[in-house]
């Protein structure tokens, strides 16, 4: 069917506006953290939240009340188990991934690089892209939690103390 009435378009357009201006909201009230760099459990959360907006918008069998209620519970719940996590250690070992360490003074962890299905050139790329030509003039390449590559130059003195709480 391509068009059902002039009704029905109308109170997509209404449901869309409402529920938009309610996610904005529910999302500036749940802080910044709903809106960073995504781990695994913000990434869930965030398609969970576009789910629930599109059922708002599209299924007219659900009250926009239910759907606020919807989005407003996920960002409780997001919002609950960042606070846990940042509590107990342990809890946020189970919620969130850990950091992995690629490369280490200028060698690739290939049983670390396997384990996590990153290809060299993934790893190349990266390490071009933080205006670096050569793996040698790399101290390491951290596999961060949401995803993202970081890449620490050589040439440091001491010890690369942001890499404690990494993996290898």
């Amino acid at each position: 069917m391509l068009f059902e009435s002039l009704e029905s378009v109308a109170r997509v357009v209404v449901m869309a506006l409402l529920a938009y201006t309610a996610l904005i909201i529910v999302l500036r009230l749940a802080g910044k953290r709903s809106l960073a760099k995504l781990n695994a459990f913000d990434l869930a959360v965030t398609v969970a939240f576009g789910s629930a907006l599109s059922s708002i918008i599209l299924t007219s069998d659900i009250p926009l009340a239910d759907g606020l209620a919807a989005l407003i519970s996920l960002a409780l719940l997001q919002f609950f188990v960042a606070k846990a996590s940042v509590r107990s250690a342990r809890f946020g070992r189970i919620i969130r991934s850990t950091p992995r360490l690629l490369v280490r003074e200028g060698r690739c962890l290939t049983e670390a690089m396997a384990r996590e299905r990153i290809t060299r050139g993934e790893l190349e790329a990266a390490i071009r892209n933080s205006g670096i030509g050569r793996i040698e003039d790399v101290a390491a390449v951290v596999l961060e939690t949401d995803g993202s590559l970081s890449v620490i130059p050589a040439g440091g003195e001491g010890e690369l103390t942001a890499l404690r709480s990494v993996a290898s």
